[in-house]
C-alpha cells in the first residue's frame, strides 16, 4: 500500500530521523506539520500514518506553548477515526495525556544509550513480541507517563518504569527514540548540549557517538518491523 504519513514537529531539531527512510522506501507521501512555525493540519482522511515527534517542553505547558490544544484535539479526533498514531518522547507523553494519563517528571533524567526491557504483556502483544526482550536504545527525557488505561505495558527500565504501550495496535507511545541516526543525534546535542551533566542516567557526548555506531542499525531493524506489522494491521481493519 502506498500511504500518506503526516508527523507532528515541534522544534527543528526532532525530525523523522530514520523513519523517513522507512517510508521513502514504500514511496509514501510525508508531510509535516511544524508546530513551531506553522500550523496546518492536512485533513485527517489524507492521512493513513500520524507521527508525534519529541521536544524540549512538557505536555502540560499549554499556558506556555498554546498550540499543544490544538494538537492534543486533532490526536483525539484522529484516535477516534482509527488513524494510527505513533508517539516519541514528548509525543508519547502527548498520546498518554490525551488517553486521559498522568505527565509528570521521571524520578531521573534519561540521555545516552540504556536497556530496556519487555514486560510479560509486552512479550505477548502483536506489535512488540518480535523484537528483543532487552534492547539498548536511546533516551533524552526527564518526563514520563502513566499507562493509559486499556493499553499494554510493553517496555520498561530501569531508570524508567513506563518505556512503551500499545493501545489497540493502532496508537504507539515510546519514550525513548528508535528512530534515531548519527546525523539526528549529533543535531539533538548541540541543541540541548547544556542538559549533558554527571547523573546516573545521562551519558557523556562520547558514549553517546559510541552508542549510535554500536546500536543504531538493530534499533532500526526493530522500528520497521514495527511499523510494518502496524499498517499490515491497518490494512485488514
Amino acid at each position: 500500500m502506498k500511504g500518506k504519513l503526516h508527523y507532528f514537529q515541534h522544534v527543528p531539531f526532532e525530525g523523522l530521523g530514520v523513519i523517513e527512510e522507512w517510508a521513502k522506501e514504500r514511496l509514501w507521501d510525508i508531510t509535516v506539520t511544524p508546530f513551531f512555525k506553522d500550523r496546518k493540519i492536512p485533513p485527517l482522511n489524507k492521512i493513513d500514518l500520524l507521527i508525534i515527534m519529541g521536544g524540549p517542553m512538557s505536555t502540560n505547558e499549554e499556558n506556555k506553548y498554546p498550540w499543544l490544544v490544538q494538537e492534543k484535539k486533532v490526536i483525539e479526533q484522529a484516535i477516534k477515526r482509527g488513524v494510527p498514531v505513533i508517539g516519541i518522547c514528548l509525543g508519547a507523553q502527548i498520546i498518554a495525556d490525551v488517553l486521559g494519563a498522568r505527565i509528570y517528571r521521571n524520578r531521573y533524567k534519561e540521555i545516552g544509550w540504556f536497556p530496556v526491557n519487555k514486560t510479560e504483556p509486552g512479550k505477548q502483544d502483536l506489535l512488540f513480541k518480535d523484537s528483543p526482550d532487552k534492547l539498548t536504545v536511546f533516551h533524552w527525557h526527564g518526563d514520563t507517563f502513566d499507562i493509559p488505561e486499556k493499553a499494554i505495558h510493553c517496555m520498561s527500565s530501569e531508570g524508567c518504569l513506563n518505556q512503551a504501550f500499545n493501545y489497540k495496535n493502532r496508537i504507539l507511545g515510546f519514550q525513548y527514540h528508535l528512530e534515531t541516526t548519527e546525523s539526528s543525534m549529533n543535531t539533538l546535542i548541540s541543541n540541548c548540549k547544556d542538559e549533558i551533566i554527571k547523573e546516573k542516567y545521562i551519558q557523556t557526548e562520547n558514549k553517546m557517538v559510541q552508542g549510535i555506531k554500536n546500536f543504531g542499525q538493530q534499533n532500526h531493524k526493530v522500528l520497521f518491523n514495527i511499523l510494518s506489522k502496524m499498517v499490515k494491521e491497518q490494512e485488514k481493519s
